[in-house]
């Protein structure tokens, strides 16, 4: 079966599967993994630390894969990351920005041709990066992972009422990890997935391996990650938080923001619960091994493939 979408085209992989962006843990060697797998593969800028490390980290991602990789850019978190961009330009790497609006970006990114993809928290975000002229947007649902935006809407509902919006190639994200969950998005009109959590709990996953092995044992109805998962910041809060951008050092920011966000540890209650709750989205759900990235790619596509070969339902009669 080919796997032909508009994100394939676009991003030169062979499955419409991305891995996410990870702030500790996205480097180049996760990225040239997940790449040669025939997923599309992610540097995150932030675990370069500084552009000349980039650079570096590039080409022994190019070195080390054949496949398909970009570079994610997170705006307003990212230290230096007009010459983290530069870098890319430079290098000829495809990008990624993500987090609140890229429009400081947005003009040198388009003047450079670089292909370039938005991840947003809520559709109207990405209908504005699609407007500046973003190549394709992700949309972010409530059950992943992450910094939650109060206006944040369950992944279902992003990829249905998305779908009927965006002209470019639109990703879905958010509890993704599975070969139904790589289905069900494409059939609701997405181009394409990304993953993040369902990629650390591979074996390649540069963290310890007691939190992949909880992630397996965890599960979405847990009332601790699912507190932590699906409650949203305060709105008043958060707008506040936004304002003091400019007023404090990124770092102080960054901590700040990160104090709004709902935690296990905020849930009243007080259940045995295993340690992976305090990572990882609802995508758990789904997780039932600690494979590598080859056998978590395989599988998908082989479950995907099957599962479609079955359904009878929607075979001419």
């Amino acid at each position: 079966m080919e796997w032909k979408t508009r994100i394939t085209e676009l991003l030169g992989c062979k499955y419409p599967i991305l891995q996410g962006a990870y702030g500790a843990f996205g480097d180049w060697k996760f990225a040239a993994a997940v790449a040669k797998t025939g997923a599309y593969g992610l540097i995150t800028a932030s675990t370069s630390r500084t552009p000349e490390k980039l650079r570096e980290d590039i080409k022994r991602c190019r070195d080390a894969t054949d496949g398909a990789f970009g570079v994610n850019l997170s705006v307003s978190t990212l230290p230096k990351i007009e010459e983290m961009l530069e870098v890319c330009i430079e290098e000829g790497v495809k990008i990624e920005t993500a987090h609140y609006k890229p429009d400081a970006l947005a003009s040198r990114i388009k003047e450079s041709g670089l292909t370039w993809v938005h991840k947003a928290a809520r559709v109207k975000d990405a209908l504005h990066a699609e407007h500046l002229g973003a190549d394709a947007v992700i949309v972010v649902g409530l059950e992943g992972a992450g910094g939650k935006n109060p206006e944040q809407l369950p992944t279902l509902i992003n990829v249905t009422w998305g779908a009927k919006q965006f002209k470019v190639p639109f990703i879905a994200a958010g509890g993704i990890g599975d070969a139904r969950g790589l289905l069900g998005a494409l059939a609701m009109g997405a181009d394409g997935v990304t993953m993040g959590t369902a990629f650390m709990a591979t074996k390649e996953c540069p963290t310890n391996q007691a939190s992949k092995v909880g992630m397996v044992d965890s599960s979405p109805d847990n009332p601790r990650l699912r507190f932590r998962v699906l409650s949203s910041t305060n709105p008043r809060d958060y707008a506040a938080a936004l304002q003091k951008r400019n007023e404090m050092p990124l770092t102080k920011w960054l901590r700040l923001l990160e104090d709004l966000q709902p935690k296990n540890s905020d849930w009243p209650g007080s259940p045995d619960v295993p340690q992976a709750t305090a990572v990882g989205s609802l995508a758990v759900g789904v997780i039932d091994s600690v494979p590598t990235v080859k056998e978590l790619i395989d599988n998908i596509i082989r479950e995907a493939e099957e599962l479609v070969a079955g359904w009878q339902f929607i075979k001419a009669g």
